[in-house]
């Protein structure tokens, strides 16, 4: 592990299990990460995941494994990007991923630790991120569970927003480290004129007891499709609920 990226997960990050570099162990049980776009390699890991419910949809089975996923990419891609200026090897022919015993997705494990960036527009030094990694495999997950990607866009924006603002409050973090993910977050368009799928995921609107801003995704991850789970706590669904019972009231 190189002392350079593992030492920074502590403050806001102390919880996280930084990255593995190189080969993995030999004890772990490794997928990589290519496979996930193989259609039975998917569905193994995802009918493997949905055991865990006594009912479930494939939907809600989908999305709540790539929040596993997008946790452990996300996480380990923001804090080598803002903190390091390394763009981390996290396309999906370059990962590896190590799984847990439901399926779902514990730690990410790459090559090396990257290179120097070598854009620092917010757009160019996440194309790794994005365009190798994110766009094939929110497109594979989207076929096979019948799930709209942009219920899988809303998950890794949602993680991306946290992390970011995460590691706003980092011990090594400059004035304006974080500021490329807040612009990207910003931007409705890419540079190419495609709608930006991870534009603005969340919004923060008054609390209803007047304490501090409540954190709310713009999409559900409609893990409520699976029977024995609610909504999140930050679900769009529940504002909405309240909204119809102050009108019904």
């Amino acid at each position: 592990m190189s002392t350079a990226l593992e030492s920074l997960y502590s403050g806001p990050l102390e919880k996280l299990t930084p990255p593995g570099v190189g080969k993995p162990s030999a004890q772990s049980s490794i997928l990589r990460a290519i496979d996930l776009l193989d259609p039975d390699k998917l569905a193994a890991q995802l009918t493997r995941f949905s055991t865990q419910y006594a009912q479930s949809d494939p939907r809600a089975v989908a999305s709540l494994w790539s929040k596993w996923h997008f946790s452990a990419l996300i996480s380990s891609t923001l804090v080598a990007n803002l903190l390091l200026e390394y763009d981390l090897p996290v396309g999906l022919d370059e990962a590896n991923i190590e799984v847990g015993p439901e399926g779902q997705t514990r730690r990410l494990w790459v090559t090396d630790t990257g290179r120097p960036l070598g854009c620092q527009s917010a757009f160019g030094r996440f194309s790794t991120l994005i365009d190798s990694h994110l766009v094939p495999l929110i497109t594979a997950l989207a076929e096979y569970s019948g799930a709209s990607p942009k219920v899988f866009w809303s998950n890794a924006g949602n993680l991306f927003e946290y992390f970011t603002e995460a590691l706003h409050a980092h011990p090594m973090a400059k004035s304006r480290s974080i500021e490329p993910a807040r612009q990207l977050l910003a931007s409705r368009h890419l540079p190419d004129g495609r709608r930006n799928p991870l534009f603005q995921p969340v919004y923060y609107g008054s609390a209803a007891d007047g304490g501090s801003c409540e954190r709310r995704r713009r999409l559900c991850c409609i893990r409520y499709l699976n029977p024995e789970l609610e909504y999140c706590s930050n679900c769009p669904l529940i504002r909405e609920s309240r909204q119809a019972e102050s009108v019904l009231s």
